[in-house]
């Protein structure tokens, strides 16, 4: 038997099937939770090209959960480590690693070069920059979230609505799984249902799970789930842009106090606490920047001056991690 007899032999793969699988070039943002059940099915199914993008390192409290690692790749780029072992698993795949952070700068280039993406970040400005990329560019996009014991995995873009159109406000707060916890079986499930959605995308299977978000609450063993693709994308919205992006002339607002952020992100920006935020006056000729550690601060902030009639606004996350 060959290492691709078991999935071939279905209706939904055949040969024809497989020789996709193999011309494919999936990018997979995030190696953590979500991203190590995804590569590994992946790899597994043989798909051809897999880039991975994660600019974290492994540490003693991933590994309950994250089970491409082992003791001895702590402190070691989880990029690196994941491709490692995935070479182990399939050595006819070929593997790209890079161990940087996945910002609207690289974003476009990253999102050109795959046929398909897979969120599996922890920050929703990731997935909000992707999710722009991937609608601009007409690319599936799979995108998931998991949190103590449920979460929810959905495919977007490639043609559907994106992210924005299902979840066009800011979360309500920023709990993670660092502040919060996580279930191993639980993340590892829905990174395994975000891998099933891919590869449903990357071999035409019909009805396409684009357009569809699951949810899965494996405390009460729950699922559940609603079709999208109706869904319109939302009027205005404050992009995310990089550091490097700036303009001249830009209004920039620093929302972070001087003991969280002692530098501000650049020698030009405004200090603004989030309650004088909404009471300062802007020029309406100039874009204001709002920056915050994880963006969530600075998106709050653009709506509520999108309310005050300001619609040139764009946000940093990710300054000072």
């Amino acid at each position: 038997m060959t290492r691709y007899d078991r999935q071939i032999i279905l209706p939904e793969v055949g040969a024809e099937g497989q020789e996709r699988l193999q011309i494919a070039h999936v990018l997979v943002v995030g190696a953590g939770g979500l991203g190590c059940p995804v590569l590994h099915y992946l790899a597994g199914a043989g798909v051809g090209v897999i880039t991975i993008v994660d600019f974290d390192v492994v540490e003693e409290g991933n590994l309950h959960r994250q089970l491409l690692y082992s003791l001895t790749n702590v402190g070691e780029s989880k990029a690196y480590a994941a491709a490692a072992r995935l070479h182990g698993y399939n050595p006819d795949v070929e593997l790209r690693t890079l161990n940087i952070a996945l910002e609207p700068a690289n974003a476009g280039d990253l999102v050109a070069q795959a046929d398909i993406i897979v969120d599996a970040a922890d920050t929703f400005a990731t997935s909000y920059t992707l999710s722009d990329e991937c609608y601009r560019q007409s690319k599936p996009f799979i995108s998931a979230s998991a949190l103590g014991t449920s979460g929810y995995v959905g495919g977007f873009c490639g043609g559907g609505p994106s992210l924005r159109a299902v979840f066009p406000a800011p979360p309500t707060n920023s709990a993670s799984c660092t502040s919060a916890g996580v279930l191993g079986p639980a993340v590892g499930s829905i990174g395994a249902m975000q891998a099933q959605m891919a590869l449903a995308v990357l071999l035409d299977f019909s009805p396409s799970p684009l357009g569809r978000l699951t949810t899965v609450n494996l405390k009460s063993f729950e699922f559940g789930g609603f079709s999208f693709f109706n869904a319109r994308e939302p009027d205005w919205h404050a992009p995310f842009i990089s550091v490097g992006e700036l303009r001249q002339g830009d209004m920039v607002i620093e929302l972070r106090g001087l003991t969280e952020a002692p530098e501000p992100v650049c020698d030009t920006a405004l200090r603004l606490l989030d309650e004088n935020l909404e009471k300062h006056e802007f020029s309406r000729s100039q874009r204001i920047v709002l920056c915050c550690r994880t963006g969530l601060r600075a998106w709050r902030g653009a709506q509520a001056l999108s309310r005050r009639g300001y619609g040139n606004i764009a946000l940093i996350a990710g300054v000072g991690r």
